[in-house]
């Protein structure tokens, strides 16, 4: 693990581009996968620099395939990158990264669905939740197939303040579909006002960064992409559990907006209904 402290600049040596990576090791994005690459090394560097300043920053990568955006990390002058791939042909790619890069690249084999990062950092870099973000970062070129489930789970961890966010508030860098960006990010009263919108903005700052292409990825998506920063508020904008608001949330959007009402009206039933299942349980056992 990298020692923490003032580091000296550090560049990658010359290295085979991505695109001689994937012929190399004959990688195919699966489209079962929503595996898109990214070639363009400047789009890549420009989503790191969106990401803040990372010098001596520990840094979480997911789903890094080919290493696009994994060189560029490395090129930021940080602490340490930790990628965690789950699929294994992308793995002798990244080892040469790491190879190149001493002390730099811990690479982990696994689901980011799953995998624990609360004590993959020192203990040393958590900062208490009033304070300013500490010096972690997440990054990631997100396949679509995971990016909606993905950042529910974090969300939720915002909310508990575990799993990424037990360093701090922690900030992360993404992309996702073009949509599902609009969405995340969609002010009060917009048309891509949605379940996302609510449950991103009552936890985070959420910021549309810029947008890619679909060109500019390989194979291309028929979609545009746009990279979203997200930094968690200090208190959030709803003061109740998050399970519970995501259920009032979902209740409410899946009518037209007109009738969202409805939705509300249907989940205070369920609710006082099984509040009175709980109070007639209670009369039975007194009987």
């Amino acid at each position: 693990m990298a020692a923490s402290g003032k580091l000296s600049t550090f560049r990658l040596p010359p290295l085979l581009t991505i695109r001689e990576i994937i012929r190399l090791f004959r990688l195919k994005a699966v489209k079962q996968l929503s595996q898109n690459f990214l070639l363009d090394l400047r789009l890549a560097d420009k989503i790191v620099r969106k990401a803040g300043n990372l010098t001596n920053a520990y840094v979480y990568e997911v789903g890094p395939g080919p290493g696009g955006i994994t060189r560029s990390i490395l090129n930021a002058n940080i602490a340490e990158l930790l990628v965690v791939e789950k699929d294994t042909r992308f793995i002798p790619g990244l080892q040469m990264l790491s190879d190149a890069a001493p002390g730099k690249l811990r690479i982990v084999h696994g689901d980011v669905l799953t995998f624990k990062i609360e004590k993959a950092f020192p203990e040393s870099l958590k900062r208490p939740w009033e304070d300013d973000p500490p010096n972690v970062h997440i990054i990631g070129n997100l396949p679509f197939s995971v990016s909606t489930p993905l950042i529910i789970k974090w969300l939720e961890n915002i909310s508990r303040r575990d799993g990424p966010f037990a360093y701090g508030r922690t900030q992360m860098t993404l992309t996702f579909q073009k949509e599902v960006a609009e969405r995340l990010t969609a002010n009060t009263g917009g048309k891509p006002r949605s379940r996302l919108s609510v449950m991103a903005q009552y936890l985070c700052s959420v910021q549309h960064v810029f947008t890619i292409p679909g060109r500019a990825f390989v194979p291309k998506p028929e979609v545009d992409v746009g990279v979203v920063h997200f930094t968690p508020l200090i208190q959030p904008k709803i003061e109740q559990p998050f399970k519970l608001v995501e259920k009032v949330v979902q209740n409410v959007f899946q009518f037209r907006r007109k009738y969202c009402l409805r939705g509300l009206r249907e989940e205070l039933k369920q609710s006082k209904s099984k509040s009175q299942e709980k109070d007639d349980d209670k009369e039975s056992y007194v009987l």
